[in-house]
């Protein structure tokens, strides 16, 4: 079934506000925590040495050196996935004229609260 003309426009408009806040979202601050890309090669090295632990273990039928080359791809994935304060970030001062929101909102009302304040910043 087709869509109708204003069905069309609507959607039309939100492609366009879609792909013009898309960067946006991409480079919105995470409190100046960031992937670190030495982190995440240390790590990569990690789980590639802790594989061939793993098959070393399994393959030569020792149980202690399959079970710490799990440890140690373990310990890899976690080195390369946990963000990193970074030095870079710059720490977002909220606005002094705006009253503390209460706590107990529900969770929309907190998302329409970060919209609303995402749009003024604009």
């Amino acid at each position: 079934m087709p869509l109708s003309e204003q069905e069309q426009r609507l959607l039309d408009e939100m492609e366009r506000h879609l792909m013009r806040n898309d960067a946006d979202v991409v480079s919105a601050p995470r409190d100046g925590r960031t992937l670190s890309y030495r982190n995440i090669v240390y790590g990569t090295v990690l789980v590639l040495l802790g594989l061939g632990g793993l098959i070393v273990g399994v393959s030569a039928q020792l149980i202690v050196v399959g079970v710490l080359g799990f440890v140690v791809m373990l310990g890899g994935v976690v080195l390369a996935v946990t963000p990193t304060k970074g030095v870079t970030g710059t720490p977002r001062v909220e606005s002094e004229n705006k009253a503390p929101k209460p706590t107990s909102s529900s969770f929309m009302d907190r998302m329409n609260d970060r919209w609303d304040r995402r749009q003024e910043e604009r």
